[in-house]
């Protein structure tokens, strides 16, 4: 509990028409300390009032009398801006990060509840690529996040294992398979069979028929093309497995398309008994019309299901075992009309919980300004791009660092949370534009950077060579500088929060950067540890505080933090 904005609260409840609840989520920390350490914007209580807010914040402030912990109210334009003791801020800030140490900014928001998240879902006998970095890393933070706030959270990776596709793989086996080839290289003949396939059914169309054909025998159980579709999947999920070991991320569960088929005649049944479904050109339908979405293709013609299908099968089945309170798709904004029709199907069917599934979408991730496809063969392997930025970061150290000890696992750490770090501080519904100049930049904005920041407080926590001391003399903290860094340090509990509710791990990113921006400017300008002792106790505890707060925002990302670079 923030005893501050306690008090701010008290004091706003007597003079606005507005719960306590409502005053706490627009109290906000003004952009610039010249602004104050609080704001409250009066843009809420224009309507009913029937003044302009910055009239509003005129009254107000006039009327606001500070408190114990107040010192000083006043309005700039629609704001209500607060000022407050800047000691016993800091008191409260650093002996709450002292105190809470690895828990601070945990709650128990999420008590009792379950979050379901869907990622990562990459292509059973397709490559890794780095097209599925964005859904893995950002499902990975947001998990990470919503356990930190108390949530139950259950991770699926909802593998590709099933569709067409494994008709035109089973086809291009069949017809140019090498077994030696496969068994020594599996994902790479696999992709280049994929390949391939689509290269010659350009030339023969009527190859495109008989992966159809196969993928039918698949479906009814056939065993010839049962066991080959399985053969693909065990060494798919060999190699992933390398990959999920380097990000160091687990999942709950592999259900994958797969394991619903066994429900999805029931499904069908239900949409049927429900008066959803039609027929139309031979294929089974939802009519989504009147609601500005197109029809929801359940079955094809040739009796095939689809992705829609097994979706709405796969949100019945995870309701009913998890009891979701939220269920998360983090999958690519390209899949936003898909995911509109599953949701008002399920909506139609009467699932109360519909409403309690979102979509959560990113935009696509580039190199050289190129979108990658499978299809066309010209995809980046996701643990090339890894291993890649690992050998680049080792390289860096050895210039910068040439007696760092254990530099392989420094560059490890470093060139992994590089990729992450740039991934999750894009907004996500945005392209990315990969470049390694500015992925591994130690001084610009980037996970390198952070990382830097980490081990230089560390390095001053192994100078002062003493326990840090809880009790100083808060005081000591005069400079505005110091009182930037305070006050952005009592910010990162309601970093945490934000990002989970926008499904934004950026905005932990964005407030990792700035307060390792603040820090350095103060490091640059101000010694930390001097002949003053009571100075310095006092300063090594605002740096033990940084260095936790940076530790546990790049934790939440899924990034390491290193002691040394």
């Amino acid at each position: 509990m923030n005893k501050f904005v306690e008090e701010i609260k008290e004091v706003l409840k007597k003079e606005v028409d507005l719960s306590t609840e409502e005053i706490e989520k627009i109290i906000e920390i003004p952009p610039e300390e010249k602004l104050g350490d609080y704001a409250f914007p009066c843009f809420l209580l224009a309507k009913s009032l029937k003044k302009p807010p910055d009239r509003i914040a005129s009254d107000l402030s006039k009327k606001l009398k500070p408190k114990a912990l107040i010192k000083e109210i006043y309005s700039i334009g629609p704001y209500v801006n607060f000022r407050v003791d800047s000691r016993k801020l800091a008191e409260f800030v650093l002996k709450e990060i002292f105190e809470k140490d690895k828990s601070y900014g945990r709650d128990e928001t999420g008590k009792g509840k379950t979050i379901v998240i869907d990622f990562s879902s990459p292509n059973i006998a397709k490559p890794f690529g780095i097209g599925h970095l964005r859904t893995t890393v950002l499902g990975n933070s947001l998990y990470r996040i919503f356990e930190y706030l108390g949530y139950g959270c259950v991770s699926i990776n909802h593998l590709g294992d099933w569709g067409t596709q494994f008709g035109k793989l089973i086809v291009a086996y069949k017809r140019w398979g090498d077994e030696k080839k496969l068994s020594s290289d599996p994902i790479i003949t696999l992709f280049d069979l994929y390949v391939k396939f689509h290269q010659e059914a350009e030339k023969e169309p009527e190859l495109e028929e008989e992966a159809r054909s196969w993928f039918k025998k698949l479906e009814q159980g056939e065993k010839e093309a049962e066991g080959i579709w399985q053969r693909f999947k065990d060494y798919s999920l060999k190699e992933f497995e390398k990959v999920y070991r380097m990000l160091e991320i687990s999942f709950d569960c592999y259900t994958g398309e797969s394991f619903y088929n066994k429900y999805m005649d029931n499904t069908i049944e239900e949409i049927q008994k429900k008066g959803l479904a039609e027929i139309s050109q031979d294929a089974l339908v939802v009519d989504l019309e009147k609601y500005n979405l197109p029809v929801c293709l359940l079955r094809k013609k040739d009796e095939a299901t689809l992705y829609a299908t097994r979706d709405i099968t796969a949100a019945i089945y995870r309701y009913n075992t998890y009891k979701f309170h939220k269920l998360l798709y983090v999958v690519g904004s390209a899949q936003k009309l898909h995911f509109q029709q599953v949701f008002k199907v399920l909506e139609l069917m009467g699932y109360p919980w519909a409403k309690d599934l979102v979509h959560v979408d990113f935009g696509w991730i580039k190199f050289e300004k190129k979108i990658m496809s499978t299809r066309k063969g010209d995809v980046i392997f996701l643990e090339d791009v890894l291993n890649k930025s690992v050998e680049l970061a080792k390289d860096i150290i050895k210039k910068k660092n040439p007696d760092l000890e254990n530099k392989d696992k420094v560059a490890f750490d470093v060139g992994i949370g590089a990729v992450v770090f740039t991934d999750l501080s894009t907004k996500r519904q945005k392209d990315i534009n990969f470049d390694w100049d500015e992925v591994l930049d130690f001084e610009g904005q980037t996970g390198p950077y952070v990382q830097y920041t980490h081990a230089r407080l560390c390095s001053l926590l192994r100078k002062y060579q003493k326990p840090v001391k809880r009790k100083v003399d808060f005081s000591l903290f005069s400079l505005e500088e110091e009182h930037s860094i305070i006050k952005k340090l009592e910010d990162f509990p309601k970093k945490i929060k934000m990002s989970a509710e926008t499904y934004e791990p950026a905005v932990l990113c964005s407030y990792l950067l700035d307060l390792s921006g603040v820090f350095n400017r103060f490091y640059q300008k101000q010694r930390i540890i001097t002949d003053d002792e009571n100075a310095t106790d006092a300063r090594i505890l605002l740096v033990k505080s940084v260095k936790t707060v940076i530790e546990l925002g790049l934790s939440l990302l899924g990034i390491k933090a290193p002691e040394r670079m």
